[in-house]
């Protein structure tokens, strides 16, 4: 077993190219899915100056098991997802988007992936969007992290009851990222499947308004990617 496996993944993009894009979004998948079905979202969350990145993960899967199990029995495949965040990040940094004009947002197993990579990598992002998720631990861990978010907005939303994620993480994954210094917005949307909803999707759509500006109408605008 490689010891990175998520090393050779593809990163998919859509939206202005790199080199021009005034900022980016970094989305990720969840468990089962592709880096192209999480790219559908970048249509409802569309603006035109910014690029979307995807990057994908090995055999569909972040990490094998619950995000609430062991730490130890998730590697080596969560430290490699984490890593495959960083260099996503890095491939924004590299064409001249700082990390204030970077978002990083998921569904589910990537939500979960996106607030820990956020709150383990630490300073001010555009913006954290957890779809369905939360911090990476087992209920009894210590999910503290050190550093300051500086402002980053972060919106968390899911359903409770949730049949992956517990509204209780939610909660606190909110309360450890707002000591962290994050602006927290929070919604939890009872008896709900485990889906993205339109107000979310809203909600969203608002955080990269705010964040990047624009004049488009972004209900109606829609890009072609690749």
């Amino acid at each position: 077993m490689s010891s990175d496996p998520h090393q050779g993944g593809a990163v998919r993009h859509f939206g202005m190219p790199l080199a021009k894009a005034d900022g980016a979004v970094i989305l990720l998948h969840g468990r089962g899915s592709f880096a192209e079905d999480i790219l559908t979202i970048a249509n409802d969350l569309y603006l035109p100056q910014l690029v979307y990145l995807a990057p994908e993960a090995a055999r569909n899967s972040w990490y094998p098991n619950s995000f609430l199990a062991p730490t130890t029995a998730n590697e080596p495949w969560l430290t490699s997802a984490l890593r495959k965040v960083e260099t996503t990040v890095q491939i924004a940094l590299d064409a001249g988007i700082s990390a204030d004009r970077i978002v990083i947002g998921g569904f589910s197993q990537g939500a979960c992936l996106a607030t820990e990579f956020v709150a383990s990598h630490p300073q001010r992002y555009a913006g954290l969007i957890a779809f369905s998720g939360g911090l990476i631990g087992p209920p009894d861990a210590d999910l503290a992290h050190d550093g300051d978010l500086a402002g980053t907005p972060a919106l968390f939303g899911s359903s409770d009851p949730d049949p992956h994620v517990p509204w209780r993480r939610v909660e606190q994954s909110a309360e450890i990222l707002s000591q962290m210094g994050a602006v927290v917005t929070s919604r939890r949307y009872l008896n709900r499947p485990h889906a993205i909803s339109t107000e979310e999707i809203a909600l969203a759509r608002t955080l990269l308004h705010d964040a990047f500006g624009t004049n488009a109408n972004l209900a109606d605008v829609r890009a072609t990617g690749k």
